[in-house]
């Protein structure tokens, strides 16, 4: 596989980035360079973590397109057939989901073992402390985008990965593997989706394309620049988030991206037509000061190369 211009053998990267598992950069079409360094390889589904949240923003376009949705402005609480609390929750909505402006205390990080050791994760995420208004401050969690998938489930009648496969795999022609579940069988919304980061790259060509594949509208063209609408910004990136996605410059180019736990990426650079998948070790931290920074500097150093 031929490299851009300027890459060697010996560029620093590709020595030191120890969790390294697998780079996939598409421009235009056409791969300009992939490689598997470690891990499952390119073709075989990988663990993408909450990349995963990016990819549910993504059916969050289809199921409005399909009726499944009646919009981002859908009442969570109802959408589940919940009955009111007669507190802040009853206003929190889909698009606060979306935007992780739900305002209840997060399901992440510390909180992330207690939540999936319950008994209904659901019930968990619902009853959590209200700790700001709905549509307030970003609070990074995971239950919020679980209970995404359990309204696109409840309204259609057919489980998250059966949805994924249909509105995503299908279309464009990529495999989607079976991941966690719910005590309840609920896929988990919002983390251990399995795609190649292959077909993560194809996703994202999609993407650039307007939410078109071979001729199929996949994803509706305005839900995708309606997810690029800034919303808040995350106190921990720095960086802009609008519906599933992390909005940013790479390289000097306005960029979109998901983040998932390990250091798992997938980018894309509109000005340049540009994909950069990466995926690598999904059981080791990569925070903004450590590896994900590494990333960073990769993917600045990949556009500049282009």
């Amino acid at each position: 596989m031929r490299r851009p211009r300027g890459w060697t053998k010996s560029e620093r990267w590709q020595g030191d980035l120890d969790q390294l598992h697998a780079l996939v950069v598409r421009r235009g079409g056409a791969t300009v360079f992939e490689r598997a360094f470690a891990g499952p390889g390119l073709g075989t589904p990988a663990n993408v973590k909450s990349v995963s949240k990016t990819l549910l923003a993504l059916m969050t376009g289809i199921a409005i397109d399909r009726d499944a949705l009646a919009g981002a402005e859908v009442r969570v609480l109802s959408a589940l057939g919940r009955p009111a609390t007669g507190d802040a929750r009853d206003e929190i909505t889909v698009g606060d989901l979306l935007s992780m402006r739900a305002g209840l205390a997060s399901t992440s990080g510390e909180d992330y073992g207690a939540w999936v050791a319950s008994r209904d994760w659901i019930d968990f995420v619902l009853t959590r402390d209200l700790v700001a208004e709905p549509g307030g401050r970003y609070i990074y969690s995971t239950g919020g985008w679980h209970l995404l998938g359990a309204i696109f489930a409840r309204a259609t009648g057919r489980n998250l990965l059966d949805l994924a496969r249909g509105w995503l795999g299908a279309p464009l022609g990529i495999e989607i593997a079976p991941w966690e579940r719910d005590p309840q069988g609920n896929y988990m919304g919002g983390n251990q989706m399995a795609l190649s980061p292959r077909a993560l790259a194809r996703v994202g060509e999609m993407v650039l394309n307007d939410g078109a594949w071979n001729g199929t509208q996949v994803v509706p063209a305005s839900w995708i620049a309606t997810s690029w609408e800034p919303r808040v910004q995350s106190q921990y990136t720095g960086d802009d988030y609008g519906y599933g996605w992390f909005l940013t410059s790479i390289g000097g180019h306005r960029a979109a991206y998901g983040r998932g736990y390990g250091g798992q990426v997938f980018a894309v650079v509109p000005s340049l037509d540009l994909t950069i998948t990466i995926t690598s070790d999904p059981n080791r931290p990569a925070r903004t000061a450590g590896y994900f920074g590494e990333l960073q500097a990769l993917m600045n150093t990949i556009v500049s190369k282009v």
